[in-house]
């Protein structure tokens, strides 16, 4: 028989369990801040009758949320399943960078029946590092790929470092792992080499930028262009196409728009039609580029797919540099593609987008972007526990198998210092000195 108070026990124990499932799946699912979410329990609480015995401090959601990301890259193992790898480094947050491996199933995309989602991805390597190049990265690869296993191929952007990390790994490999290179950076860096140099070009982006100062705060300011990033334009470069062919048909065609409208847009954009034969071009090189990565990044490369992308190309001129180069990619991947079929592995449609992996880093970036000192630290830990499929029994799980002060120990070997843990410090010795000065208040200047 049980005893009354051991089952009370019990009962507040698994209310805890399941209060802290449900702090850190708003985290990693709703992507809630962390000082919100135990507001959002006392509301839920009172107004929902949402039964919590309890409400727990931010910090310890935080806590919570790291140990699952810790706890999930502790459960890296090799699989049998054949499965691919995407590798990418974040962008710099204070002076570090994280390198990334995910791990996805070969037959996630045919399984999804589009562009994979961060829950068809496992994380299987988080190294963090100041100094970045390719022999670091190479040792690190060697390091992941011993604890999850050698993938059946390697998927990575253009990245000078990852392409030198990547080529040394392989140097040592008793067999060849095929290595992808990203669509959508392909496609930015042929787009740019095609046009960025040429002076059609040049002239056509000073008159967008242009037209976009004269027409904001104006009646025509629907009509402002695209803006464009300042790093990576080219890969969405293809919305300026878009813009600029609308705009080229509402000149052109009499009837279209009023003649008040077209006055003032003829003012905004002198010498625009003259560009006529450039913005055909360019628009239609982007609108085919920009189709070609719609098939590939949504249903990824086959033969089916291979031959509808050859089908557009051919719509472009026979001496554009951009059909060349992208019919060349198209080649050597459907090569890749046709390796891994021959090899046993199922016949599936190749992943050659590594964009589920920028989404990841968006999602990270907007969850560090809450933090008054932007600076990579142990809330890198925040990586893995967004990836894949969690549900409470996963959560439970990992925590289960993750102390707080495994949590502690990774942060000394993996990070050992921080922006704020120098500013501590800086401060914490220009004290120590002036309390040394006959006189002087510490923390007090004098200027």
């Amino acid at each position: 028989m049980t005893d009354p108070a051991t089952a009370g026990q019990v009962i507040e124990l698994d209310g805890a369990r399941e209060t802290r499932s449900i702090c850190v799946l708003l985290v990693i699912q709703a992507v809630v801040s962390f000082r919100s979410i135990p507001r959002i329990l006392d509301l839920l609480r009172r107004m929902a009758g949402l039964g919590l015995n309890w409400t727990p401090h931010f910090t310890s959601v935080i806590n919570w949320t790291l140990r699952l990301g810790l706890g999930l890259l502790r459960q890296v193992a090799p699989t049998d399943e054949p499965w691919l790898a995407i590798v990418d480094h974040s962008i710099d947050i204070g002076t570090k960078k994280a390198l990334v491996v995910l791990r996805v199933s070969t037959k996630a995309l045919s399984a999804r029946g589009g562009a994979i989602c961060l829950e068809d991805c496992v994380c299987v390597g988080l190294k963090i590092s100041e100094q970045i190049n390719g022999e670091t990265v190479a040792v690190d690869l060697q390091d992941i790929f011993a604890k999850a296993g050698v993938p059946v191929a390697i998927l990575r952007d253009g990245d000078a470092t990852l392409r030198k990390g990547v080529s040394l790994w392989q140097d040592k490999q008793s067999e060849v792992v095929p290595v992808i290179y990203d669509i959508g950076h392909a496609a930015a860096n042929v787009l740019k080499e095609e046009f960025e140099s040429k002076r059609p070009y040049q002239r056509f982006i000073a008159l967008t930028n242009r037209a976009a100062s004269r027409l904001r705060q104006t009646d025509l300011a629907f009509l402002i262009p695209p803006k464009l990033r300042s790093k990576g334009r080219f890969q969405s470069i293809s919305n300026l196409g878009q813009w600029a062919a609308k705009i080229l048909d509402a000149l052109s065609v009499k009837g279209g728009i009023r003649p008040p409208t077209r006055a003032k847009l003829r003012k905004v954009l002198p010498g625009f039609m003259a560009l006529r034969g450039f913005v055909q071009r360019f628009a239609s090189t982007t609108h085919t580029v920009a189709r070609m990565l719609e098939i590939l990044k949504n249903h990824g490369l086959n033969q089916a797919n291979h031959e509808r992308c050859v089908q557009l190309l051919a719509s472009l001129p026979k001496n554009s540099g951009v059909r060349k180069r992208l019919h060349e990619w198209l080649q050597h991947h459907i090569e890749i593609q046709k390796q891994l079929t021959a090899k046993g592995h199922p016949d599936l449609p190749l992943m050659v987008s590594s964009d589920v992996i920028e989404s990841l880093f968006g999602k990270y970036k907007h969850i560090l972007e809450r933090s008054p000192q932007a600076d990579m630290n142990r809330s890198t830990l925040l990586i893995p526990a967004l990836c894949g499929r969690s549900s409470e029994v996963a959560v439970e799980q990992a925590l289960a198998q993750t102390r707080h002060d495994d949590l502690k120990i990774w942060e000394q070997e993996n990070i050992p210092y921080t922006v704020r843990k120098k500013r501590r410090a800086f401060f914490a010795n220009l004290n120590k000195i002036q309390s040394q000065i006959p006189g002087k208040l510490p923390g007090v200047s004098t200027a």
